[in-house]
């Protein structure tokens, strides 16, 4: 959809994608950090799968949204004596959530079945990521240049995503990457808002000059301050998780992460020491 619906719909998506992976990634590391038992492992993998059906959901209304909406497409691909193509923006956009309900449907499949090789969900995932950028690139060509250049700053957030989560093939579980991906993913959600904003306007006011260039300054400094926005999110979402966690070690008895396990290892080797020489006098 060519308005600011069409923006802000897969622009929550990310954002609640986004926001969930920061405060589940942070969760999943700290408590398998303190205890490597394996019913925690089966727990979070079992939130991948919901995860996944989630993501198809999520797909699939962005899908129909894009096809049935009154100026949609309705499933018509061309039209016409002459054959005209029928709102290919919105056949694009309903590629792009496409692949991200396969990449749902990939995540269901390594959650109930052990056939499906390990790394291939964040695999799925990285290709729906780079299909998105592709589609987005050629979206914006021979448009003005404000809108060329707002949806370039998008494809930073995007294409950095994709060369992530292909590293997370290789690199399971490794918080940094994660972390990394729920940043830009929280980007992603939040730029597509903001082009919503830009372009169209939604809730009035003049419409911005698409020729002048201290716009283009201003939104390039305006994505990098979302950029820190996020980086802002999940240094609390981790620092809440960190919180949470050693409030749980404390009530059920449990070691502490960090300084806390030092500590408790160092206690007990000077009672030890305490003890033995005890026995020697």
């Amino acid at each position: 959809m060519a308005n600011f619906k069409g923006h802000a719909l897969p622009g929550s998506f990310f954002l609640l994608f986004g926001l969930w992976w920061s405060v589940k990634y942070p969760l999943q590391y700290l408590s398998q950090k303190v205890n490597k038992k394996s019913h925690r492992i089966y727990c979070f993998q079992r939130v991948d799968a919901i995860e996944g059906g989630i993501k198809i959901i999520f797909a699939l209304i962005g899908m129909l949204a894009e096809q049935f909406v009154p100026d949609g497409p309705h499933l018509y691909l061309y039209s016409g004596e002459s054959r005209d193509w029928v709102k290919l923006m919105n056949w694009q956009h309903t590629t792009m959530y496409l692949f991200y309900g396969l990449s749902g449907v990939v995540d269901v499949f390594t959650y109930i079945s052990r056939v499906v090789p390990q790394g291939l969900d964040r695999l799925m995932l990285s290709v729906a990521v780079f299909v998105e950028g592709c589609l987005f690139y050629y979206h914006v060509l021979h448009r003005p240049m404000l809108d060329q250049h707002i949806h370039s700053l998008l494809l930073i957030a995007i294409f950095s995503g994709a060369c992530s989560i292909v590293l997370e093939v290789f690199l399971r579980d490794n918080i940094v990457l994660e972390m990394f991906r729920a940043g830009v993913t929280i980007v992603q959600g939040t730029w597509f808002w903001q082009i919503g904003v830009v372009l169209f306007q939604p809730w009035g006011g003049p419409m911005w000059d698409e020729k002048d260039h201290s716009n283009i300054m201003f939104l390039t400094m305006c994505f990098f301050w979302h950029w820190a926005a996020a980086v802002a999110i999940l240094a609390i979402n981790y620092t809440l998780a960190y919180c949470c966690i050693q409030r749980c070690r404390r009530g059920s008895g449990e070691p502490y992460i960090g300084l806390g396990v030092r500590q408790h290892k160092r206690d007990t080797s000077s009672q030890a020491a305490f003890l033995n020489g005890s026995d020697e006098e």
